[in-house]
């Protein structure tokens, strides 16, 4: 990790669960981070929580709406004269929705493919942009989910209450699709960035509050937020020639 001490890192949905730990990992761990985020109240805090940590990185928040081309262009504008560019990129504002897809809207759909995939795609595009700019041999991670890989099982669908995950999977496909797009065209382009997509399975983030979800994390164990954390530590922790494309996070039940 000595590499990235006092670089640059930018975190979409730097705010709350699982953005968040990673947004503190990193700044206590010597990395500067922007946290782009709708919560702007929320930034104060995050500054507060590392002001106790020894070489913490510095915190900078941007509100930003990631739904939104404009604020993602005026994020990175930002990064990139105020900051001197980015070097990593964690791609973590997310959006569920559990109605069934005939119970859906296309405004719902438009919202899930705006923030889970549109903007995932637009940011890594500025990332880039940035880093081959600079000759920077960056590092562009993906939290994704397990359900980018397959449809979760039906224990847990029953759980949640309800047998839909709406086009939340087929997002989350899309984005390991993008992972191995990118990767390529990385490759062929010999910049020497490198792409990581991290798939957790079911996190206790404060999505329960919200949804029918509420009681879920008294009946199934869960990972930690900070559990993701530790796996994006350890992706950027890898050497140079140390390509980590698709990284599964599953929580084991020991018996």
């Amino acid at each position: 990790m000595d590499r990235w001490r006092g670089k640059i890192a930018v975190v979409t949905g730097a705010c709350s669960g699982i953005g968040r730990a990673i947004t503190v990992s990193l700044l206590c761990n010597g990395i500067n981070v922007i946290g782009l985020d709708i919560n702007a109240k929320e930034f104060p805090k995050i500054k507060e929580s590392v002001s106790s940590a020894p070489k913490a990185g510095s915190f900078h928040g941007i509100l930003c709406d990631v739904s939104q081309d404009k604020d993602i262009s005026d994020a990175f504008e930002v990064v990139d004269k105020q900051f001197s560019g980015v070097d990593i990129l964690i791609n973590c504002a997310g959006v569920v929705d559990y109605r069934t897809i005939y119970d859906a809207d296309r405004e719902s759909f438009e919202r899930l493919l705006n923030i889970n995939v549109l903007a995932v795609a637009t940011c890594i595009r500025a990332a880039i942009k940035s880093m081959r700019d600079r000759g920077v041999q960056g590092h562009i991670i993906i939290i994704n989910s397990v359900v980018g890989h397959e449809i979760p099982m039906k224990g847990l669908s029953d759980s949640v209450g309800s047998n839909s995950y709406n086009l939340y999977p087929a997002c989350k496909h899309a984005s390991v699709a993008i992972t191995h797009s990118v990767r390529r065209e990385l490759s062929q382009a010999k910049l020497g960035i490198k792409i990581t997509s991290i798939s957790p399975g079911l996190v206790k983030t404060n999505i329960a509050s919200k949804t029918n979800l509420k009681n879920l994390f008294d009946e199934i164990p869960a990972l930690e937020p900070e559990d993701i954390a530790d796996a994006v530590l350890y992706a950027l922790g890898t050497p140079p020639h140390v390509q980590v494309p698709i990284f599964s996070l599953l929580l084991l039940l020991l018996p």
